[in-house]
């Protein structure tokens, strides 16, 4: 019996100390014309190569075998593979594509070509351009509802997040926010969708269905000019409780209620934090900070920043690959 006992706890800590699932960080550096990668196992880089120009929005492939890569100054995206980290292919862009988003099936592509006022939509199986889309006057922040059906498109310089029918590749509403948005983050339920906007300091919480502003979120931090709270990059937990907003050259991380919409909490992490990524199973959230040139990491449940991992020069944007 005490073998049978003893066997069993020998099993049990075999079996928990096997991690839950195995991911790869690939962090685009914007000066540094590169990506690092970071291994979930301790959170150490584990590679570094050699991108395009000027790297900046990123995002992985539903499946996790491929990212894909704005290269801004090259005016295209490439593909990636997470495995070998080989090339695989160019896909078209217009020029200057900043952020992107994959839709949900994994099939289309979706960027923001900031100088010519276009969103570009990729035939992902083909490779091929599907359309180009004309919205407002430098487009950057891209999202996408849960469903695959809606994108949205910030428009830096017309100050709108406009709101885009999948099928017909047509704009169905344009909402108003606050000056030069940067970023669009849909609820995991598709109920809203929040805007941030960098030079007007706030996010504006969207109503999904009406297309109507419900509330504007502000921020304050003792010490820090209201000016230098520069809301970029939106993160929101899965089970849509909570938000994270990245403060830009506030270096601070705003943690928000998403039922009150009320701020909790300011995380400081690096200097000019800028994009997020969750962990897939949504422990940490990973911040790149573009003047340190490092990611903190933040552990979600506790609110708290646990580490910090030197990248490249300007990290810009995060994406997360699940490797299993």
């Amino acid at each position: 019996m005490q073998r049978l006992i003893a066997a069993a706890l020998l099993s049990s800590v075999v079996f928990s100390a096997q991690p839950a699932s195995a991911y790869k960080l690939f962090v685009t550096n914007e000066k540094g014309n590169d990506i690092t990668v970071i291994d979930s196992d301790g959170f150490q880089v584990v590679h570094t190569f050699r991108a395009g120009q000027r790297p900046r929005g990123i995002a992985a492939s539903p499946d996790g075998k491929s990212i894909y890569v704005c290269t801004s100054d090259d005016d295209i995206i490439k593909e990636f593979d997470t495995a070998t980290y080989a090339f695989k292919r160019t896909l078209p862009s217009g020029p200057d594509p900043e952020l992107l988003v994959v839709s949900p099936d994994g099939t289309r592509l979706y960027a923001a070509n900031e100088d010519d006022n276009l969103v570009t939509v990729i035939d992902l199986k083909t490779g091929e351009r599907l359309a180009e889309i004309p919205v407002g006057v430098e487009p950057e922040g891209m999202g996408i509802s849960p469903d695959g059906q809606t994108i949205v498109n910030t428009s830096e310089t017309t100050n709108m997040a406009h709101f885009i029918d999948r099928d017909s590749q047509q704009i169905t509403a344009n909402v108003l926010v606050d000056s030069r948005p940067r970023f669009a983050q849909y609820k995991s339920d598709g109920s809203e969708v929040w805007v941030s906007a960098e030079i007007g300091g706030t996010v504006s919480v969207i109503d999904a269905a009406t297309k109507e502003i419900k509330k504007k979120i502000s921020f304050e931090i003792a010490g820090i000019r209201a000016e230098a709270i520069q809301p970029v990059g939106i993160r929101i937990t899965p089970d849509d409780t909570k938000a994270y907003i990245a403060l830009g050259p506030a270096n601070r991380v705003a943690v928000v209620d998403a039922k009150t919409f009320e701020v909790t909490d300011y995380l400081l992490v690096g200097q000019r934090v800028w994009q997020m990524a969750f962990s897939p199973d949504a422990k940490y959230l990973f911040t790149t900070n573009g003047i340190s040139n490092d990611i903190s990491i933040i552990d979600v449940a506790n609110d708290e920043v646990t580490q910090s991992v030197q990248v490249g020069e300007q990290p810009w944007g995060v994406a997360v690959a699940d490797v299993k």
